[in-house]
């Protein structure tokens, strides 16, 4: 009776509380493994976000850039737009150090419904506004104008009834109908901090900030000229190097230092308009 009564007896307590150690040492490496891979994840995910917001943004600079100078913005030079006088079509540390303002035209939203010719100071256009409305042409802060892509005048009135447009000089070549009639505008990329955020802001005429990507903290811009050295002045700008600097936006206990995880990414915009004359 004692062997039977032996054999099958259940566990004892120190059996018990070993299996409990056991388990729990297992539950705790399980756990932590967990807890590893998740902040791994989380923290590759922050840096694929800063990664692809900041390639983004420098993509859409790179076209607009790249686009300066392009309606023979050259013409109407200096010109005045939010308040400020741009007097070159790329204009470094303007409206502040670190900033970039550059002249080009945009919108083809109108066109010639007559034609033009030398001598003539009036373009009639197919349009005012765009389809939301907006003006596309006035005499204020949108009445520098670029006929064709290839001169460009600035508005000195506009007749609403019959769509014409009385600009301040003669056009200088023949244009048909259905040339394109854009507008000029100055397009400016800073990078500013707005309540705690550091941003890469877009401005169109110093106005209408757009923020195309969150947590850049540094913006640069470096010019050459055709030979790859440093500018004269800065007609003689041929590329224009830009470099940002975007960081998580949640800081990492476990690293030096604020804790952050940075990525820098940087391109050569050559200017394609920049030194032809029509």
């Amino acid at each position: 009776m004692n062997r039977t009564f032996k054999a099958s007896r259940g566990l004892t307590i120190i059996e018990l509380l070993v299996a409990l150690v056991i388990s729990s040492l297992l539950m705790a490496g399980m756990y932590r493994t967990f807890i590893s891979q998740q902040k791994t994840y989380t923290v590759q995910e922050q840096v694929v976000d800063a990664q692809q917001g900041v390639r983004g943004a420098l993509h859409m600079m790179m076209r607009e850039i790249k686009m300066a100078g392009f309606g023979n913005v050259s013409m109407i030079l200096p010109v005045t737009l939010g308040g400020r006088t741009f007097n070159h079509v790329v204009n470094a540390d303007n409206p502040s150090v670190g900033s970039l303002t550059l002249l080009t035209a945009l919108n083809e939203d109108a066109v010639l419904t007559a034609t033009g010719g030398p001598g003539q100071n009036q373009v009639v256009v197919s349009r005012l506004a765009d389809s939301q409305g907006t003006p596309l042409f006035d005499t204020g802060e949108r009445r520098y104008v670029s006929i064709g892509g290839v001169e460009s005048h600035s508005i000195v009135s506009i007749d609403p009834a019959t769509r014409t447009m009385t600009l301040n000089g003669s056009l200088i070549f023949n244009h048909r109908v259905g040339t394109p009639v854009l507008g000029i505008r100055a397009l400016t990329f800073q990078a500013v901090v707005e309540n705690g955020v550091s941003s890469l802001k877009r401005y169109e005429n110093l106005a209408n900030g757009e923020s195309l990507a969150d947590h850049v903290e540094n913006l640069q811009f470096g010019y050459l000229d055709a030979d790859g050295t440093p500018p004269a002045t800065p007609a003689e700008i041929r590329l224009v190097r830009v470099s940002l600097t975007a960081r998580t936006s949640q800081s990492d206990a476990d690293l030096p230092g604020d804790g952050y995880r940075r990525r820098q990414i940087a391109s050569n915009i050559h200017l394609r308009n920049m030194g032809l004359e029509p």
